[in-house]
């Protein structure tokens, strides 16, 4: 219990807002926050990763980014697990052209793997929104993108953390997948895009598109990426 005290209050002062500087503009400032727990195998992560890689050189997806008022967005990505685990794989990039948008798929296809234990979702929320702490970049939208396969079991809630960030201005969407198998033991989790609309999304045109499993991951984060550049609003929760 004191572990948890301990990283709610702290999360305020992780998610401050960033301090007044000189700083290139870009149309979004966007962390990928991906979840890496061992509820994900082998296979299922190789297919989460290639989801992404693939996704980022799209074609709509770079029509996306290019079609903003600065024709660029600046992506950091990250890999989460429970509270002890989170790490920055790729820190801030810009992305303003189809060569940027390869460069940093191939960095991401090349980079090695890990995996942990537990689901700490408020703990991966409060580590992004961290993140923008160490942005040079200055936008009008500060979007995390959240994905994962479980609901929190380690750390501090997810919907008190969510609340705390959305309050700060910054925008959390997610992808949850649909895993309808049993995990470690435990019965598959068919109301996990329920919990994900209830408790980890939040803020203006906050939405969730949900994977129906890891073979769906690439179809469900390109989806994702479209709408979340451009800026859409439709409904908060897209089925897959």
């Amino acid at each position: 219990m004191k572990r948890r005290t301990a990283l709610v209050g702290s999360i305020a002062a992780l998610a401050g807002p960033s301090p007044a500087r000189a700083a290139e503009q870009v149309d979004l400032q966007l962390v990928l926050a991906v979840d890496v727990s061992r509820s994900i195998d082998e296979v299922e992560a190789e297919l989460q990763r290639r989801g992404y890689v693939e996704a980022l050189t799209n074609e709509r997806v770079i029509d996306a980014i290019l079609s903003g008022e600065n024709k660029r967005i600046a992506l950091c990505y990250a890999e989460w697990a429970g509270t002890h685990y989170q790490v920055v794989v790729i820190d801030w990039s810009v992305i303003d052209s189809p060569i940027a948008a390869r460069r940093f798929a191939d960095k991401l296809a090349e980079a090695p793997r890990m995996s942990q234990s537990w689901t700490a979702v408020g703990a991966a929320m409060a580590f992004a929104a961290q993140r923008f702490e160490t942005s040079s970049f200055a936008s009008k939208r500060r979007v995390i993108d959240i994905s994962g396969d479980g609901r929190t079991n380690d750390g501090p809630p997810a919907d008190l953390v969510r609340d705390k960030l959305v309050a700060q201005g910054i925008v959390i969407n997610g992808l949850p997948v649909m895993m309808n198998r049993t995990n470690f033991g435990r019965p598959a989790d068919t109301g996990l895009d329920k919990y994900y609309e209830e408790n980890v999304i939040g803020g203006p045109g906050s939405f969730m598109i949900s994977a129906e499993n890891f073979d769906d991951f690439g179809r469900a984060v390109r989806s994702k990426l479209i709408r979340e550049i451009s800026g859409l609003s439709i409904s908060r929760a897209t089925p897959a």
